[in-house]
């Protein structure tokens, strides 16, 4: 009889909390990410120092960037496999056309974010025009632009990236806050503006919501989806720079596990993969729960093996938490 009131009281808690993540995931994934960091402070005390949490503030604000495309891609009902793909070619153009110089800084942004857009292109005409599953198509491009830059390397790092360049993305003010922060007040408003504010952004709720309904309005459903492919690749290109900044050398697939962590971040966040539902403030959120959880895992010095397998195990239970409601489609 104990043993049953207890079942059903842990089933009634977890149910409360399945209701309050659906409800408010945003809140949610902030409270998921504190506890995660809480749990890694109480095993490992030595994450509490000031160098600890501003590595953490940097990783998350790198990850929300490399998320920021992959939102508007799900709210358009599509999904993003090339993002970890983009930003380990764009690192490695990075390093390549700097040579370890900072004069060509623009020149290197330019050819990177024309990439990004490049593969974004391709993702959105195949997916709108050719009617191929979103799924299927990003994750083959990935893998073809992952095996070209394997051809233009030969496998081996090329180049570095310039003094300055470096400085601009791993200084930290006062000793604590990440320059990586500046680029964030770059970032973070354009990608309101074009989510809440802009056209484009009006139109792919509702065409992540309705697609037929968004057409006899008058909207271009291909020409709106294939915009938010074309922002993320130029944002994973973008971040991959940035990425590749922090780290000074580029090698092949450096940022792959991106284009996991970065779907798993925003769904996390309340972006519905059923589309027209989602917001940047809830991916930032996500973004924090993804890193806390790795970080989590690392600090307990598990083995990749056991890492691999409790962070499945984990985002399975986390996602499980997110009852997602289905887009309007009729």
């Amino acid at each position: 009889m104990q043993n049953n009131v207890v079942i059903r009281s842990i089933l009634g808690v977890l149910n409360h909390i399945q209701k309050f993540a659906s409800r408010n995931p945003t809140r949610m994934a902030v409270i998921l990410g504190v506890g995660l960091y809480a749990f890694t402070v109480f095993r490992v005390p030595g994450a509490l120092s000031v160098s600890a949490i501003s590595t953490l503030f940097m990783l998350t604000l790198l990850l929300s960037f490399a998320s920021a495309g992959q939102t508007m891609v799900l709210i358009g009902g599509g999904m993003d496999f090339t993002v970890g793909a983009v930003m380990s070619v764009a690192a490695m153009i990075t390093t390549s056309i700097m040579q370890g110089q900072d004069g060509r800084i623009l020149q290197t942004l330019v050819v990177c974010l024309a990439f990004g857009a490049v593969v974004g292109f391709i993702n959105g005409i195949c997916t709108t025009k050719v009617g191929l599953p979103a799924l299927v198509v990003t994750l083959a491009i990935g893998n073809v632009v992952t095996r070209m830059s394997y051809l233009i390397t030969a496998g081996t790092p090329v180049g570095s990236v310039g003094p300055a360049f470096f400085r601009s993305v791993t200084y930290r003010f006062f000793g604590v806050i990440p320059s990586l922060t500046l680029y964030a007040i770059a970032i973070f408003p354009l990608v309101f503006y074009l989510l809440y504010r802009s056209r484009f952004g009006r139109q792919l709720y509702l065409v992540g919501n309705n697609p037929e309904a968004a057409r006899l309005c008058g909207i271009n459903v291909a020409r709106v989806k294939t915009t938010s492919y074309m922002i993320s690749g130029m944002l994973s290109a973008l971040t991959g720079m940035l990425g590749v900044g922090m780290l000074h050398s580029a090698r092949n697939q450096m940022f792959d596990a991106y284009a996991y962590n970065s779907l798993i971040a925003v769904v996390v966040g309340g972006t519905s993969f059923a589309g027209g539902i989602g917001t940047y403030t809830g991916t930032v959120a996500g973004s924090m729960v993804m890193v806390m959880l790795n970080n989590m895992l690392t600090a307990l010095n598990l083995s990749q093996r056991i890492r691999e397998i409790t962070l499945g195990l984990v985002l399975v239970l986390i996602l499980a938490m997110y009852n997602r409601r289905k887009a309007v489609r009729q």
